[in-house]
């Protein structure tokens, strides 16, 4: 398996027979998920997506992307949560968070439609003065607010620019494959139209064409992407515990719970797997939190937030876990030379790679945190590139799913989510919120 479960430092906090005592529900709960018979069964498209994906629109993507680089500088991205997070996530990680920066071939990628922020719209269109753009709107219903807006901002800019007629062919449409005013729209005016399956969540949708296009777009390996996800599904066929590491992270996230345990830290020493954790915390938290149950999903990046919050998770309230992510080979090293004044007194350090550095930390720190109460998991991967990223997303995915099913909630949906927009309509006078709005108004005066 490329994702190695290390639980080392979980002696004396989870024992065996816990496992044991777990394993048949955990058994049942792969059952429910592969027989389509749990909560949200219909939005279980993403468990065979590795193997079981539309190999026509998968060519068409790669083609896009290829055409968008020979078209545009830059790529704008609309879309908020499942729809922006993982490709974001993925870039970062596999290109880096100072992408937009480096010297490359392919155009730089900015996101947006992820907030109602005037500022930061206006900050992006001053980017995007004098440079070729492109758009990427990435919606089901073509209605969701916040990317809405934005795509109503920069389709009027696009027809300024290249004309309406010129525009079309810069537009690029991820949504509904028949349905919504995104579609309708789309078939409308003739933009490329890209498919979001109608069985898989926007938080279980990277491996789409949501999380797929702007991946490709960012110069990135496609089919070794897949490959992961493909070889992942398979290791993880088999329920047993004792060879599916994916199922123990899992089991060991509810033992932790049930021992009173309420946050899952993710920790990471790669300042460019910090989006990555902003993935994983909503693939968790919509999943998990409802019906007041749930882990609530944190992250950091270490060793910079050991100089923040490592003073909390060393010493503070006993209400968490950490789960780090050891990434054996790092993408760059650098060696460290010897200073001949060692004004710093760092020459104890010299004569290595700052990675032996960096995994020493890590190694400190979870001796550290784990002595002092802290319940630590080791997730280890062998290093960042497309095959072990598709491998990795996969797992957290299905962990995910099997979490969710050991709390007894749905993974799929997010009624919570509809509250703030129901207000949101009200508050703003949309047609037949009026009733409500009146009482809103009445709550906030």
């Amino acid at each position: 398996m490329a994702i190695h479960f290390n639980d080392s430092y979980l002696k004396g906090v989870i024992h065996e027979d816990e496992y044991k005592g777990l394993a048949p529900l955990v058994k049942t709960c792969h059952d429910a998920l592969h027989q389509k018979t749990g909560l949200g069964n219909d939005f279980l498209g993403w468990v065979d997506l590795p193997v079981d994906y539309d190999k026509e629109e998968f060519a068409r993507i790669k083609a896009a992307a290829k055409r968008i680089n020979e078209q545009a500088d830059v790529l704008i991205v609309l879309g908020i949560g499942g729809s922006y997070l993982g490709a974001r996530a993925a870039i970062e990680l596999l290109r880096s968070p100072f992408y937009n920066s480096l010297k490359k071939d392919t155009v730089d990628i900015y996101f947006a439609g992820n907030s109602v922020s005037a500022t930061y719209l206006q900050e992006l269109l001053s980017i995007c003065e004098g440079k070729d753009l492109a758009v990427n709107c990435v919606s089901k219903s073509g209605t969701t607010t916040e990317t809405a807006l934005a795509f109503r901002i920069f389709k009027q800019l696009l027809e300024e620019k290249y004309g309406v007629e010129g525009a079309k062919s810069r537009i690029y449409c991820t949504t509904d494959k028949a349905n919504g005013k995104l579609k309708e729209l789309a078939d409308e005016n003739g933009y490329e139209c890209f498919v979001i399956p109608d069985d898989v969540g926007g938080r279980f949708s990277v491996l789409t064409a949501v999380g797929l296009l702007p991946i490709a777009a960012a110069g990135c390996d496609l089919d070794a992407i897949m490959k992961g996800a493909a070889d992942a599904r398979k290791d993880f066929l088999e329920p047993d515990l004792e060879k599916n590491d994916c199922y123990k992270y899992a089991a060991t996230r509810f033992a932790l719970y049930q021992k009173q345990k309420k946050m899952e830290i993710m920790v990471s020493f790669e300042p460019c797997f910090a989006t990555m954790a902003e993935w994983y915390k909503q693939l968790f938290g919509e999943s998990e939190g409802k019906d007041n149950k749930g882990l609530y999903p944190s992250s950091v990046t270490f060793s910079t937030d050991l100089h923040s919050l490592g003073q909390f998770i060393q010493e503070g309230s006993r209400i968490m876990f950490e789960t780090f992510m050891d990434i054996k080979k790092p993408k760059q090293d650098m060696y460290i030379k010897p200073d001949d004044s060692n004004f710093d007194g760092l020459n104890f350090l010299a004569d290595q790679n700052m990675s032996v550095v960096n995994k020493t930390v890590m190694d400190a720190t979870i001796l550290a945190h784990s002595e002092g109460g802290v319940p630590c998991v080791v997730l280890e991967m062998p290093e960042i590139n497309e095959y072990e990223m598709g491998y990795m997303i996969y797992f957290f995915e299905k962990a995910c799913g099997i979490s969710a099913y050991l709390l007894g909630v749905n993974p799929f949906n997010q009624p919570g989510v509809e509250s703030y927009k129901t207000n949101m309509f009200a508050l703003l006078g949309k047609p037949g919120y009026e009733d409500l709005q009146a009482d809103l108004k009445a709550k906030l005066s």
